[in-house]
């Protein structure tokens, strides 16, 4: 299988769509916003959503293709207050997909991004939920950053602040 990761072109919403609702439908412990929430947005919000993160020098939205098959996604934002922070959100990578490589070349995607525009840090949160997930990260050079903190307000599950510091480039 040949994989290629790249950036969302702004008329692919669609496809970010369907792979953002895939991922919280088959790991919904891994997200800070749930399925319902994201399944009721209009297609308007979805398009400006991915025309405003692919427009933006701050936001690095990618996709990861097998083929021309969409099997993976994850999505790179610059801090608003500190410039030279960024936080990687929505990795998630299709079951089929898995064990492959993918979540790995979809993190290296943001993590080339966001040195090329002078981020330092880049900050994430991850649940125990999924193991290996946690283990990507730890491969990928992040560590421990602070206590866990419940995903989403009102959760029993805990997210792990997690962060890595990027070498100069």
């Amino acid at each position: 299988m040949t994989i290629a990761v790249r950036q969302f072109a702004p008329h692919e919403w669609r496809v970010y769509r369907e792979l953002r609702l895939r991922a919280l439908g088959d790991s919904p412990d891994a997200f800070g916003s749930i399925y319902t929430h994201e399944a009721a947005r209009a297609d308007t919000e979805w398009e400006q959503r991915l025309t405003a993160g692919v427009a933006a020098r701050g936001q690095m939205p990618v996709v990861a293709l097998s083929g021309e098959t969409p099997i993976g996604l994850a999505w790179g934002l610059q801090d608003k207050e500190d410039a030279t922070i960024a936080h990687v959100f929505q990795v998630w990578v299709s079951p089929e997909a898995r064990g492959q490589g993918v979540g790995r070349l979809l993190l290296d995607a943001v993590l080339t991004w966001a040195q090329a525009i002078g981020v330092r840090t880049v900050r994430l949160g991850v649940t125990d939920s999924y193991p290996a997930a946690v283990r990507l990260y730890r491969q990928a050079g992040f560590v421990d950053a602070g206590e866990p903190e419940p995903l989403r307000p009102g959760s029993p599950i805990l997210c792990q602040p997690m962060q890595l510091v990027l070498e100069p480039g």
